[in-house]
């Protein structure tokens, strides 16, 4: 039977040869039926695409192809995290089981694909090569302590090194390129998530990375490759720097891993909810309202959901002709975030301060403009919204009522430490340079713990019209612990510490040091509020 290829690459050729087969093989043919179909199968246009595919792959693997980009490793490493994201069945296992053997993946030491010699792929900032100044990217490995490593895999090599005592020695031809002097950075990040190279399956050496925990403050020594940054702690003694994702490779991950949009259930309607309403209850005795009524400032700017992956930060302490740094309390409801800001106020008055809020309700007897509220017009109050003058705002029972900027800057220009408690999704409109907000969010204990320390407390209900206090119930606990663990699952990158409330005088006096040490230490702040 004629062979399927020439070997010549002529397409006209290829389909001379199917064409004909039918007549070749009419001899051997009992019935015109068994030829009909003959005819069509040669004849068949997807078999001559089929075959025609077959040659150019010969033709390009006669050829040796090398990499088209250098990295080629990247790209893999893409691929290989897409594919993980992606519903597995046996094809995509065994791509990603062929995109994962050695020769694929990128390390510290690589084979060189056109040579085939093992070649330096990076060099670790601060690391014994890097201070050596002898070993450069691209220089050609030959021998490890004596052993030849031409025929080695770079695990094997590695495995080599990790086994090694004492003095390392090398056998290296340099490379060709010449390399400039490249200058350690001095860009500081706050990790915004954790991370564990040993987890990580696209990490070119597990061994040369980094671990962190989300709040670290990392020195970022080199971008030079677009995947894989090199950073060290801060005031970290190890002067060998580690391998971590960098912010694009992070975001990208972390965007295809991104689930759908969670909707926050709908709160039981005869139970006061956190957020805004408690920045009310020091400042009126009106309690009947609710957080739904409520929504923060919005524009496109700030709807847009961002990736927390690291955010670039400086060192900034406070200065005594400044104003004091905006604090902002977020928690969930009965946590106990009102009673805190109490003992804060009643410790020092003329230190501490909070903002009056605005509404269109009307004024009752007993009640003074500029102390429960700032009374005002329903026209004034939809004027300001129209404005962006109102951080929050929203509508109970036909009455407007909001929290001001201006009622910020009010408190702030009073030389007083302004404590202000909003819904997390305003927190973005705060920071920036002028308020430097230090977010503080006070997390609930344990179920068990939640339930010894509440038995004798009272929660606000709103079943009826007097707002009156009830005991929490099982329910009321349990839902305190979901909404907190929903917050922080959704806006644990922009708090600055969390304050667990197991016993309220202790949550205190350490709400208490870390206001005092905000004011007297150095913290990181976001690079951007010096250029907002």
């Amino acid at each position: 039977m004629p062979a399927l290829s020439t070997g010549s690459g002529n397409d006209t050729g290829l389909y001379e040869l199917l064409a004909s087969l039918p007549t070749q093989l009419q001899s051997h043919v009992n019935s015109q039926e068994d030829l009909t179909f003959l005819r069509d199968m040669f004849g068949e246009k997807s078999l001559h695409s089929l075959v025609k595919i077959h040659e150019k792959l010969q033709q390009y693997e006669r050829q040796s192809p090398t990499p088209i980009l250098q990295n080629a490793a990247t790209l893999a490493d893409d691929l290989t995290e897409d594919l993980h994201n992606m519903p597995m069945n046996s094809e995509i296992r065994e791509l990603v089981k062929l995109l994962s053997q050695p020769h694929l993946k990128g390390a510290t030491i690589r084979r060189d694909e056109c040579t085939g010699a093992i070649v330096v792929a990076r060099i670790m900032r601060g690391g014994a090569a890097d201070r050596s100044g002898l070993i450069h990217v691209g220089d050609e490995l030959r021998e490890v302590n004596g052993i030849v490593v031409d025929d080695k895999r770079p695990e094997e090599i590695i495995q080599i090194l990790a086994q090694s005592q004492g003095a390392i020695t090398f056998k290296i031809i340099p490379g060709i390129k010449e390399e400039t002097p490249a200058k350690e950075s001095k860009m500081f990040v706050r990790t915004l998530f954790d991370y564990d190279p040993n987890e990580d399956k696209a990490i070119p050496c597990k061994e040369a990375g980094l671990s962190f925990k989300k709040g670290d403050i990392l020195q970022i020594v080199s971008q030079d490759d677009a995947t894989w940054w090199q950073a060290k702690r801060e005031c970290d003694a190890n002067l060998r720097a580690g391998l971590i994702p960098s912010k694009q490779f992070q975001e990208r991950r972390f965007a295809l891993r991104r689930p759908v949009a969670f909707v926050q259930p709908q709160r039981n309607s005869n139970r006061r909810s956190s957020g805004l309403r408690r920045s009310f209850r020091l400042s009126r005795k009106d309690r009947k309202t609710n957080k739904s009524m409520y929504e923060c400032k919005r524009s496109e700017q700030y709807d847009t959901a961002d990736v927390p992956t690291y955010e670039e930060v400086v060192s900034y302490q406070h200065q005594p002709n400044e104003k004091y740094r905006l604090v902002v309390l977020v928690g969930p409801s009965g946590i106990g975030l009102n009673e805190l800001k109490r003992k804060l106020l009643i410790s020092d008055s003329q230190h501490y301060g909070v903002t009056v809020p605005h509404t269109t309700r009307p004024k009752r007897s007993q009640e003074t403009d500029g102390v429960e509220y700032h009374f005002i017009s329903k026209h004034l109050f939809e004027t300001d919204v129209q404005n962006n003058k109102f951080i929050e705002h929203g509508e109970y029972k036909g009455n407007l009522y909001g929290t001001s900027i201006d009622s910020i800057r009010f408190v702030l220009a009073k030389n007083k430490v302004c404590l202000l408690d909003v819904q997390c999704p305003t927190i973005k409109h705060l920071r920036t340079l002028e308020f430097k907000p230090y977010v503080i969010f006070i997390k609930p204990p344990s179920f068990e713990r939640l339930r010894e320390t509440r038995k004798n407390a009272k929660i606000i209900s709103n079943k009826d019209d007097k707002g009156s206090a009830k005991p929490f119930t099982e329910e009321d606990l349990q839902e305190m612990i979901k909404c907190a663990e929903l917050i922080e699952s959704q806006n644990s990158h922009l708090f600055d510490k969390i304050l667990v409330n197991d016993d309220l005088s202790i949550a205190y006096k350490e709400l208490k040091t870390t206001l005092d040490h905000l004011e007297t230490n150095p913290f990181w702040i976001p690079v951007n509020w010096l250029h907002s």
